[in-house]
């Protein structure tokens, strides 16, 4: 059986036996275009998602770094972008040489279960705290979300509006995004650019900027 067919018979009963409130999500890295990387959902309704929507977090984050660094995660927090909180496991799947094929997310909706936590705090409690404080990650749609949520982690770092940010800072900013894997995502580098209020030509050199200082 081939390791897709087998993940999504996987996710298949791990939905049928947790109910309608748990998400099950395959990412596949082997495709060409990353802006079409869940390659198969169950009960997508929690974060309004389908077949061929794009890339969360964890797709740029493994595509950027080093698989060697990356290991699985579970029981940390995200929300949607309506706002319901949910309990989330992302485990990658190695295919040769550790390259990672595939990312296996599952994201139960804790978000009923919060209004009687005392009840059930032991099913609440996070194994592993996340990297970003208390806050939960955003789940995003699509590359567009995705590209504005990292667009606002890059000015809430800076912690002020790009109209008041130094040239220092604006470099910082999207080095930060460069960082993310902002810039995997096609066409970016217009949308970034104009956000920032500089051309293409100077959005390369702030990444250069940052090259040269190692």
């Amino acid at each position: 059986m081939k390791t897709l067919d087998y993940l999504k018979q996987l996710a298949h009963g791990i939905a049928l036996q947790f109910g309608p409130n748990c998400e099950v999500v395959i990412h596949d890295l082997t495709v060409e275009h990353l802006e079409s990387s869940v390659a198969y959902i169950e009960n997508g309704q929690i974060s309004n998602r389908t077949i061929g929507d794009g890339p969360s977090h964890v797709v740029l984050e493994a595509t950027k770094k080093d698989s060697n660094e990356l290991e699985d995660r579970y029981r940390y927090l995200t929300r949607t972008k309506d706002g319901r909180i949910l309990q989330s496991s992302t485990m990658y799947i190695r295919g040769k040489n550790n390259k990672i094929d595939y990312i296996f997310c599952v994201n139960y909706d804790i978000t009923g279960l919060l209004a009687a936590e005392s009840a059930v705090k032991s099913i609440l409690a996070t194994e592993v705290p996340s990297n970003k404080g208390d806050l939960p990650e955003k789940i995003t749609q699509n590359v567009n979300d995705l590209l504005d949520d990292l667009i606002e982690q890059s000015v809430a770092m800076i912690g002020k509006p790009v109209a008041l940010m130094t040239k220092d800072e604006k470099v910082a900013a999207i080095n930060f995004l460069n960082d993310a894997g902002a810039f995997l995502i096609t066409k970016s580098g217009d949308k970034v650019s104009n956000y920032f209020g500089i051309s293409k030509y100077t959005l390369y050199s702030y990444i250069d900027v940052k090259k040269s200082d190692k």
